[in-house]
C-alpha cells in the first residue's frame, strides 16, 4: 500500500475522501485537458475504496449508509467535480452486483480495481440465445468508462419467438448484460463545456455474446441477494443522492473561494466585498441555504434507514422523499453556484480561476436527468394521487 493507502487504513470514507484533496488538486488540470484520471491519483483512489462504498460486503464492498456516501462524495467534488461524478457513477454502477449471480459479482469485483461504466437504456435490443444474449448497438453517456475495465449494456430482450420480455410488473424488461471492455469499440464523443474529465462517452458492440451469468435485472427488488436497508433503497433513489454530492461539493468550494475573494477584492467605485452589507446577507443566505438542504436530505435518508426491511423495498412514502430531498438539494446547490458567478464578477469568467471550471461543471451536471425540474411536478402528482404511473418504482 502507498502512503496514502496507509494513513487511510481503518478511517471511514470521508476521511479517506478528503485524504485525496491534495492529490485530485494537483491532478486537476490533466483531468480536464485529457477526460481521464491520471496515475497516481486512480491507484490512490482504488487504494481508499471509494469505487467500493455501494459495493455489497458479500463481495469485498463496504456496503455504507447513504448518508455518509453522500458526505464522500460531497468531500471529493469540493476539489473536482468530474472525480466525484466518475466515483458517483462508479458507484451507482456496482449497485447491480446483488442482481447478478455471487459468482459472476466474486469474479467481477475480486480485482480490486474492478470499474463498470454504463450508458442509460435506449433502443437496443438483445436476442435470448442459448446460454445468454446476442447483442449489437451503441450506448452513451458511460461516465467514466477511461478508468472502467468492465462495461454494461442496459437492453430489451426480444424471445426466440420474436417477443419482448416481460417481467413480473407485466411491463416490458430490461436486463444488463456485463462484458469486458476490450470487447468493445469506444466512441469519443464527449465534447462538453462542463464535467469533461468524466469522459462520459460512448460505446459500440457488434455481435457480442454475453452468458447468462453476466447479465440481471435491476427491476425488481425481490430478485436482489444481498439483504440489508442499502439495498431496500431504489436504484434511482441512489444515483439521485450521488448527483446531490457532486453538486453540493461544488457549490461548496465555489462559496469558500468567493468569501475568500471577498475578503480581497474592491471593485471599482465600490467598497470591499466583504464589508457590503449586501454582500454579507446574500452570502449568510446561501450558506443557510446549503446547509438546510443538506441536513434536510440526510434526515431523510436517516428515517428512511431506519424504517427499511432487510428485504422489502422502501415504500411509496419513502421514495417520495428521498427524490424531494435531493431535487431540493441539487436545486440550492445549483442557485448557490449561480449567486457566486455572478457576485465574483470578472474574477470569474477566467480559465484558471476557482470559479470558471465549477460553474460548467455544474451547468453541466444541471441538465442532467436527475436534475430534472419535472421530479418535483413528479414528487406532488404522488403526494395527491398515489403512483399509478410506477414514476417511483
Amino acid at each position: 500500500m502507498n502512503h496514502l493507502s496507509i494513513r487511510s487504513a481503518g478511517l471511514d470514507p470521508v476521511a479517506r475522501a478528503r485524504d485525496l484533496g491534495p492529490a485530485i488538486i494537483a491532478a486537476a488540470d490533466e483531468i480536464e485537458r485529457t477526460q481521464a484520471i491520471p496515475e497516481p491519483l486512480l491507484t490512490q483512489i482504488h487504494d481508499s475504496r471509494l469505487a467500493r462504498m455501494l459495493l455489497p460486503r458479500s463481495v469485498g464492498g463496504d456496503q455504507i449508509d447513504p448518508w455518509t456516501y453522500l458526505h464522500a462524495i460531497e468531500a471529493i467534488s469540493r476539489h473536482d467535480g468530474s472525480v466525484g461524478w466518475n466515483l458517483f457513477v462508479a458507484n451507482s454502477a456496482a449497485l447491480i452486483a446483488p442482481f447478478i449471480p455471487l459468482e459472476t459479482a466474486t469474479d467481477i469485483f475480486a480485482d480490486p480495481r474492478a470499474w463498470i461504466s454504463w450508458g442509460p437504456p435506449n433502443q437496443y435490443k438483445a436476442l435470448a440465445v442459448p446460454g445468454g444474449y446476442q447483442v449489437s448497438g451503441e450506448w452513451h453517456f458511460a461516465s467514466g468508462s477511461r478508468q472502467a475495465n468492465w462495461l454494461g449494456a442496459h437492453c430489451q430482450v426480444i424471445e426466440s419467438d420474436g417477443s419482448l420480455r416481460l417481467n413480473r410488473f407485466g411491463r416490458t424488461t430490461i436486463r444488463t448484460l456485463l462484458f469486458r471492455k476490450e470487447h468493445t469499440q469506444p466512441i469519443q464523443d464527449w465534447n462538453t463545456i462542463g464535467m469533461r474529465g468524466t469522459a462520459s462517452e460512448g460505446y459500440r458492440v457488434t455481435d457480442l455474446f454475453v452468458p447468462e451469468a453476466y447479465s440481471g435485472t435491476r427491476e425488481d427488488p425481490a430478485l436482489r441477494r444481498d439483504a440489508g436497508p442499502l439495498y431496500a433503497f431504489t436504484m434511482a433513489g441512489l444515483y439521485a443522492v450521488g448527483v446531490v454530492g457532486v453538486a453540493l461539493g461544488i457549490a461548496r468550494a465555489m462559496l469558500d473561494e468567493f468569501i475568500v475573494l471577498a475578503a480581497e477584492k474592491t471593485p471599482r467605485g465600490l467598497q470591499r466585498l466583504a464589508d457590503s452589507p449586501v454582500v454579507q446577507a446574500d452570502v449568510a443566505r446561501r450558506e443557510a441555504s446549503l446547509g438546510s438542504a443538506r441536513a434536510w436530505l440526510v434526515e431523510i435518508l436517516k428515517d428512511v434507514w431506519a424504517g427499511a426491511d432487510d428485504i422489502a423495498p422502501i415504500d411509496l412514502q419513502a421514495r417520495v422523499r428521498v427524490r424531494l430531498g435531493c431535487a431540493h438539494a441539487i436545486g440550492a446547490a445549483i442557485e448557490v453556484a449561480d449567486y457566486v458567478f455572478k457576485a465574483a464578477g470578472t474574477s470569474a469568467i477566467f480559465r484558471g480561476t476557482p470559479f470558471e471550471r465549477r460553474f460548467r461543471d455544474i451547468h453541466t451536471l444541471s441538465q442532467q436527468i436527475q436534475s430534472r425540474d419535472s421530479h418535483f411536478e413528479a414528487v406532488g402528482k404522488a403526494m395527491f394521487n398515489g403512483d399509478p404511473d410506477g414514476l417511483f418504482l
